[in-house]
């Protein structure tokens, strides 16, 4: 589970075809779209729901311990896949202008997707079923006792940026809404 790294692959191969697609954009228009334009908010929006969907499906899946909709690690692999290629697209959203609020709100993104690498690395560390449970007596009881100190700490570090992030975005989203569309 999560040793092979497809999710990173698809993750990385999806954009390279969002890439392909910005650079049509900018070689018809002659220049960046901006993040105000047709083509800058759709490809926000989209990206903003593709990391909604990432934390509150995956955090709901991970909280059911009942529910039977897949495979723990499949929903991670998910949450990995979905939690790279959201925040690439609302990268390119942003036009390349890191000011204000869309600043820090990009700032907490690249730290919230950095967060995630090191919190994959850590969950390989932990040998697990398929199913995402611990197996216990395959490490020695140290090194499993190490891992999951790291994993709570981990935990402990990543929930709140990624409450922080979606606080600051949605702050934007309404200051754009009301400077951009309800003042005019």
């Amino acid at each position: 589970m999560l040793r092979g790294g497809k999710e990173l692959w698809f993750a990385f191969l999806t954009c390279v075809l969002i890439t392909g697609a910005y650079g049509v954009v900018v070689f018809l228009t002659k220049t960046i779209p901006a993040a105000s334009d047709l083509f800058g908010h759709t490809i926000g929006i989209i990206g903003f729901i593709l990391m909604l969907l990432t934390e509150t499906l995956y955090s709901l899946r991970k909280r059911s311990k009942s529910a039977s909709w897949g495979r723990m690690s499949t929903w991670l692999q998910f949450h990995i896949f979905m939690g790279l290629v959201g925040p690439y697209m609302v990268l390119l959203h942003t036009s390349w202008k890191f000011n204000g609020l869309a600043g820090a709100t990009t700032l907490l993104t690249f730290i919230i997707v950095f967060s995630g690498f090191i919190g994959r690395y850590i969950y390989t560390r932990i040998p697990r079923t398929m199913d995402g449970l611990e197996i216990e007596g395959t490490l020695s009881q140290e090194a499993l006792k190490r891992a999951r100190q790291l994993m709570s700490l981990w935990h402990t570090v990543h929930i709140p940026i990624g409450v922080a992030l979606f606080i600051s975005a949605f702050i934007h989203m309404g200051a754009a809404l009301y400077y951009a569309t309800f003042l005019k």
